[in-house]
């Protein structure tokens, strides 16, 4: 006498996948995604506020736009040659009649703000200029 437990000779029990508990897994796990997603989308400004839209991710040889450059010193620079404010806006000026202008902005990161600003403004008062960012890779392990 074995301690099998099958009641009589032959019969064999049959497998059952019970459904009913990946189903509560799957709710679980479509619900913290839900949730996540929604959490990760934090607006801090005011509500109200019409954004345009971003246009990203255009593929453009870099060889074909004049760099402008900012550095720490306040030194604006008309692709490799120092510039006044003045001679650079006469630059600008004179690049808008090109065909098909692009400028890539070259900022140090540490560059004052507001003549970051002041300049990409004077470039983005033409619409038919195209503006470029240049930007660096982050450092593995630095945040």
């Amino acid at each position: 006498m074995h301690g099998g437990g099958s009641s009589g000779t032959g019969s064999k029990k049959k497998a059952t996948i019970n459904v009913i508990p990946l189903i509560d897994v799957i709710m679980f796990l479509l619900a913290t995604f839900v949730l996540f997603t929604l959490s990760m989308n934090k607006s801090t400004g005011p509500g109200g506020i019409t954004l345009n839209e971003g246009k990203t991710g255009i593929e453009f040889d870099p060889n074909k736009a004049v760099t402008v450059s900012l550095n720490t010193q306040g030194e604006i620079f008309w692709e490799k040659e120092k510039q006044t404010w003045d001679g650079f806006l006469l630059k600008l000026i004179d690049y808008r009649n090109k065909e098909d202008p692009v400028i890539l902005i070259n900022f140090d990161e540490n560059a004052n703000f507001g003549q970051a600003m002041s300049a990409l403004d004077e470039i983005r008062k033409s619409e038919k200029i195209k503006v470029l960012i240049s930007t660096k890779l982050p450092t593995p392990g630095r945040s």
